[in-house]
């Protein structure tokens, strides 16, 4: 690669024997800086944006005298609706039971979902300890407590056996006859 960058000062850059010069090209590159490139030929221009809103020109003419010079309006409009009155305001009428045709069943009402089963209390212990210490030690941490050896055992304590005592107590229903785990033919 080395030899191929040494040999390209030796060369011109164009076949046509041209040389290029770099500091006439960055010249004009500096000299047009911030101006716009002309647009190409046979482009319209865009209009400017304040003229957006208002409608094109007629051509001068012959109709352009005959024509009765128009009312100024006011840029830009909108659609504007009575209070009350719009497409938010739209609602969908209550479906009744008449709606329903002889292939519908009905609406679905799901049933009522058990309850949630109560904690007993080891149960409400492992999580006292899983939150209650990290919460200890941040407290201690926020307040700036003296970080004793009793604090620490407390808050990093009570997670791990929380931790370990909410594992230790997961239900692993061996059977083969478990209805949550997926569909039933």
């Amino acid at each position: 690669m080395a030899e191929h960058d040494s040999d390209r000062g030796d060369r011109e850059p164009d076949e046509k024997g041209v040389p290029l010069d770099e500091e006439a090209a960055w010249q004009a590159i500096v000299a047009g800086y911030g101006a716009e490139p002309p647009d190409p030929p046979g482009a319209r221009p865009y209009k400017p944006v304040e003229d957006l809103a208002l409608l094109e020109k007629e051509p001068a003419g012959e109709d352009a005298e005959d024509s009765e010079p128009r009312p100024e309006r006011p840029v830009g409009s909108s659609v504007s609706f009575a209070p009350g009155v719009g497409p938010r305001d739209y609602r969908v009428a209550e479906p009744s039971d008449d709606d329903l045709g002889e292939d519908d069943e009905g609406h679905f009402v799901p049933p009522e979902p058990p309850p949630l089963p109560t904690a007993d209390t080891t149960a409400r212990f492992a999580w006292l300890g899983v939150v209650g210490g990290p919460v200890l030690l941040l407290l201690a941490v926020l307040l700036g407590w003296e970080m004793t050896w009793y604090l620490a055992t407390l808050g990093i304590g009570g997670f791990l056996g929380g931790f370990v005592t909410l594992v230790a107590r997961m239900r692993t229903d061996e059977d083969g006859d478990d209805p949550g785990r997926g569909a039933v033919v």
